[in-house]
């Protein structure tokens, strides 16, 4: 077994086209460190829904360069057996480390195999790529990015020409196609031939942000925006001088992109700690909010002025902004469809009810939520929104910062604020009080065991309140492809469990609803909401053996 192991890692090291893992994995062999090439060797980072994502390093249970030649590879062979030979596939990336070259490698490899690659200009929005998919006609797009993983992970996302995401059965043939990859030396890979492309399509990108708002809106809302470290600064800033904001304060310590992350443990800002700074910055600048991306600014994060809780400032949860912006455009007389993940809160579908809009409900992700037929808006609790579908149909952190600061700005006018737009909505709609049991393992087996134990006893109450029904999801269900996932429903609540799909979580969405009769009963509405949440979230964690 050791000798089969050191022989395996001494064919990958053979064909490592990177001097920095084959140092490394040449360190690694002479050391005859066995547990550790078990660690890299035990089998394939695997392609999936959310492409490629984990940990840099070299062997093929890593991130590099060698990995990434066999994704572009696959894809490439993919692309062509759909018949798009000759076509465009569009290229974006992040700063983490390796990005630039796992950009270059896979135009190389477009270019080798037939087809025409385009790269970004420069490190951009994951939002910028996928508006460009489209508005150059290309086949296909690639980002690599590991979006608010740790710093020392990176990935690789795929879109094909519609400019959504990946989903089943493509993401299963792409998988193939890479599996059928043989030596590296076999893949072409030209040293020019494919195109770096210059600031126009940013300035496309960025001339169509002007269409989520309004055209005689207000404009007055102070922000400050952190980008934590990642790509959204010069983009965000851009977009709103053109629209005509304030221009943002920006949180100086990770106003510029760095793959280290000095600042945060984790680089998103659902993470504790990780807005430490912008509200530092918000209590010196008092603006109106706190704007926060994560590295590749296709989230944005919400925090507003709150005299009730310590610091003086309140990140908004996802579900609220989703609620929020979903009522703004309500206001603005939007047509078509809202639509949402079944993770995020079932408000939005009171707000499309009332409003007389579609309504639409889908498994996780936006390569879901993005391919709903007549969208008009879609938003996931985890600080992802579609305000502009026929311009990018992904979630977008930039154009959602712009909405958001425009309903600020119209609440300004009339002397009201985010919060008073909240007590509205749980005034008419019941207050909808969402949280979240989020648990990162080392052991991935520690998810598959909750999983299993919970299939095999079903919790029939969590605080208190009757579970009236128990789905699994891996089952599909009339309107839902099988997925990983359990959903109960209970008196008044709902709870979705299901492993994520980009990091080694086990994730758990708990909302609940209490009715309110009027404004007086609000704070007695929330203080039941919040006892109720934290009921069902300590049930259900002895349920699940976490």
């Amino acid at each position: 077994m050791q000798h089969d192991l050191i022989a395996q890692a001494r064919t990958w090291l053979a064909e490592d086209p990177d001097p920095e893992t084959r140092e490394e994995l040449a360190a690694l062999i002479e050391a005859g460190d066995t547990q550790e090439l078990a660690a890299r060797f035990a089998g394939t980072l695997q392609f999936g829904t959310a492409g490629l994502r984990g940990e840099l390093g070299a062997g093929p249970l890593r991130m590099n360069r060698s990995v990434v030649i066999r994704a572009a590879a696959g894809l490439a062979a993919y692309l062509k057996a759909q018949g798009r030979e000759g076509g465009l596939v569009v290229i974006g990336y992040d700063a983490r480390y390796k990005s630039a070259d796992f950009a270059r490698d896979t135009a190389a490899v477009m270019t080798g195999a037939g087809l025409r690659a385009a790269v970004l200009p420069r490190p951009l929005p994951t939002p910028v790529l996928a508006y460009a998919i489209r508005h150059l006609g290309a086949v296909a797009g690639v980002e690599v990015t590991a979006s608010h993983n740790p710093p020392r992970d990176n990935g690789y996302k795929v879109y094909l020409g519609d400019g959504s995401q990946i989903v089943p059965p493509a993401d299963g043939e792409i998988a193939a196609a890479i599996a059928a990859v043989g030596p590296l030396a076999g893949v072409v890979r030209p040293e020019d031939g494919w195109e770096t492309l210059g600031e126009e399509v940013l300035e496309a990108y960025l001339a169509r942000t002007d269409a989520v708002l309004a055209a005689d809106s207000p404009r007055t809302a102070r922000t400050v925006h952190t980008a934590m470290h990642g790509v959204g600064t010069s983009v965000l800033t851009a977009a709103f001088a053109r629209a005509g904001f304030p221009e943002p304060v920006l949180v100086a310590e990770q106003a510029e992109p760095d793959p280290a992350f000095p600042t945060v443990a984790f680089p998103n800002p659902e993470e504790p700690g990780a807005m430490d700074l912008a509200f530092a910055t918000a209590r010196r600048a008092a603006p109106d909010l706190v704007i926060a991306n994560d590295p590749d600014a296709d989230r944005c994060a919400v925090a507003v002025p709150d005299a009730s809780v310590e610091g003086g400032w309140r990140m908004l949860r996802g579900d609220e902004v989703g609620a929020l912006l979903a009522a703004h455009l309500v206001e603005r007389g939007a047509s078509g469809v809202f639509a949402e993940s079944i993770v995020s809160s079932s408000l939005l579908g009171r707000i499309a009810e009332k409003a007389g809009l579609g309504y639409e409900e889908t498994l996780t992700g936006f390569k879901w939520i993005a391919r709903v037929d007549g969208l008009r808006y879609g938003y996931e609790e985890a600080l992802g929104y579609c305000v502009d579908p026929e311009g990018v149909r992904d979630k977008d952190g930039i154009t959602a910062a712009l909405l958001v600061a425009e309903l600020a700005s119209v609440l300004k006018e009339r002397g009201r604020t985010l919060l008073d737009l909240l007590d509205d909505l749980a005034l008419a709609h019941g207050l909808h009080a969402t949280d979240q049991l989020s648990v990162r393992v080392e052991d991935l087996s520690v998810i598959a065991d909750a999983m299993a134990r919970l299939r095999e006893q079903p919790p029939t109450a969590l605080a208190g309140l009757a579970v009236t029904s128990a789905e699994d999801l891996s089952r599909g269900t009339d309107r839902l492809p099988p997925t990983d996932g359990l959903r109960y429903r209970l008196e008044g609540a709902r709870v979705i469990v299901r492993p994520s799909g980009t990091e080694p979580k086990l994730k758990c969405y708990l909302e609940v609803v209490v009715p309110v009769a009027d404004a007086a009963g609000l704070p007695a509405a929330r203080a039941r909401g919040a006892e109720l949440l934290a009921g069902i979230k300590r049930d259900l964690a002895a349920a699940a053996g976490i």
